[in-house]
């Protein structure tokens, strides 16, 4: 499928990315954002949302975040979670200046991380009128709870402090994996399931990711809470897709979530784990579901 390389500014960052134009359109045509979680790249089955979107009749821009990627930004491999948001409003902003672009119809999606990253714009940026949050992050605080124990906390709390010292006096970012196979190493994603996705997706598809992280990415992670203004999305129409064996970004906290929402909402519950989404049956049904969701509130 066509696709072009773009590139745009994001407070004075350089982000890059792929615009697929709408199929079969003449005139301008909606416009879907996408982006991606942590520390994964476009390439890791982003593309194949994006031409689902696209045949569908609607624009779609796809980016690395800053600091990833093709993207510029430095320290290299270090997640701000505030700062991607800001970042997805410019991408907003870049697309809606593009001359093939209905700049009144623009739907944002995103998966994982990049699931709590829409929920926080579509809160505030009223340029939006259609979101999709895929097995989406909720809760800083409620997935540190529930990923660290409690008696291994006092140690993670000692170690971002002394990261926060190391940066003051101007040290180098210490860097951890981004995933691990093992539950209990030190990484910021340690599972089987995580493990596995990313290794897999980086041999068969994204050579450009890296299995690293800045230390510093945890507290920034930590800290954001998208889920706290879910209910300001309304009017915009809301699509949750959660799947009921996610243990990477907790189902249950997708749940509390969706019942704070306000009307128009809509709920796609999957039966698969996180990672289970991009491949298969569950992105059959995932993208399907989006698709359709976009269709219907960007008409």
């Amino acid at each position: 499928m066509p696709r072009e390389d773009i590139e745009f500014s994001a407070d004075n960052v350089t982000l890059r990315g792929w615009f697929y134009p709408a199929e079969g359109v003449d005139t301008r045509a909606p416009v879907i954002v996408m982006v991606h979680g942590l520390s994964a790249v476009k390439e890791m089955y982003l593309d194949e949302y994006a031409e689902s979107f696209s045949r569908a009749g609607l624009n779609v821009l796809v980016y690395d975040h800053r600091n990833f990627g093709a993207s510029d930004g430095a320290p290299r491999q270090h997640i701000d979670s505030i700062v991607q948001a800001r970042d997805l409003r410019h991408a907003i902003t870049y697309a809606t200046e593009r001359e093939d672009v209905d700049p009144d119809r623009v739907g944002i999606w995103g998966s994982s991380h990049g699931g709590g990253l829409v929920l926080s714009v579509a809160a505030v940026d009223r340029r939006v009128r259609a979101v999709v949050a895929q097995v989406p992050f909720i809760s800083g605080s409620g997935q540190l709870k529930r990923l660290v124990r409690p008696d291994f906390l006092p140690t993670v709390r000692t170690q971002l402090d002394s990261e926060r010292r190391n940066i003051f006096h101007g040290g180098e970012p210490t860097l951890m994996p981004a995933v691990a196979a093992d539950p209990l190493a030190p990484a910021l994603m340690s599972s089987a399931e995580s493990w596995e996705f990313f290794t897999t997706a980086a041999q068969d598809r994204a050579p450009s990711w890296r299995n690293e992280v800045t230390l510093s990415s945890l507290e920034r992670i930590i800290e954001f809470e998208p889920g706290d203004g879910i209910h300001r999305i309304s009017p915009s129409p809301l699509l949750m897709i959660v799947a009921d064996q996610d243990i990477s970004a907790y189902a249950e906290l997708a749940f509390e979530a969706y019942e704070r929402a306000l009307e128009p909402k809509q709920l796609v519950v999957l039966s698969c784990g996180h990672f289970d989404v991009y491949t298969g049956s569950a992105f059959e049904t995932s993208s399907k579901a989006a698709r359709e969701h976009f269709v219907r509130a960007l008409a």
